[in-house]
């Protein structure tokens, strides 16, 4: 498929991109106006764990492991809605919680939230060099710098290994945003509330060290599904 040479893109833009979601197969693509189809990167990293997790199902049993998937999945959207909802500074009340659990999540976060400038939120982004399109949580100014921040959830600490999915679908984000706007993206950062604990950990990276994990994952995924 010929590549469209397209105008950059200023990234406040980035949220009004039209990308639309369907499922094949089990697997979501994203289409662009142009009709071009590319798999997610939500589904393309996926790869890296995909085994790990198939040994954490079996471990656990799968009733178990749908009712703690359940569980983190509804957990990470009202989370998140709830950041997108301060990060845009949409309402003129206070936040409501669902729970106190909720509520102190937030607020060990929230500090770190008054700190970054969001340029764009949840935007919907795409690269014809990698073929692989996603959302992306929040673009914005982190400690001074242009980064990609991704919010998280979980019920114990993560050790600093877990990360490294984050990372490699951040850095697809942080390269789709400077192919779109011609910005460089130099920091990658996963802020994660901790359930129960009042704290929060922060995972920050280079793009640049994840770039050769990324692509190989992205070879891998076509080599197994041809796209």
């Amino acid at each position: 498929m010929p590549k469209v040479k397209r105008d950059l893109l200023d990234i406040t833009e980035l949220e009004h991109l039209d990308l639309r979601t369907v499922s094949e197969n089990g697997q979501r693509f994203y289409c662009d106006d142009l009709g071009r189809k590319y798999p997610s990167v939500t589904t393309v990293v996926g790869l890296h764990s995909k085994e790990q997790i198939k040994l954490w199902r079996k471990r656990v049993g799968e009733d178990e492991a749908n009712k703690i998937t359940s569980r983190a999945t509804n957990r990470g959207s009202k989370f998140h809605a709830i950041v997108e909802e301060y990060l845009r500074d949409e309402t003129d009340n206070e936040l409501v919680f669902d729970n106190i659990l909720q509520e102190q999540m937030f607020n060990s976060i929230r500090p770190v939230l008054d700190g970054i400038v969001p340029l764009a939120i949840e935007a919907p982004l795409f690269s014809d060099h990698l073929r692989m399109a996603g959302r992306v949580d929040c673009v914005g100014i982190f400690e001074d710098v242009l980064a990609i921040i991704d919010f998280k959830t979980s019920s114990k600490y993560k050790e600093e290994r877990f990360a490294k999915p984050w990372f490699m679908q951040m850095t697809a984000y942080s390269i789709m945003v400077e192919e779109l706007t011609g910005n460089p993206v130099p920091e990658i950062a996963a802020l994660v509330a901790v359930e129960g604990t009042g704290q929060f950990q922060l995972f920050v990276s280079d793009p640049r060290d994840h770039v050769d994990d990324l692509m190989q994952v992205r070879e891998q995924y076509k080599n197994l599904y041809g796209v």
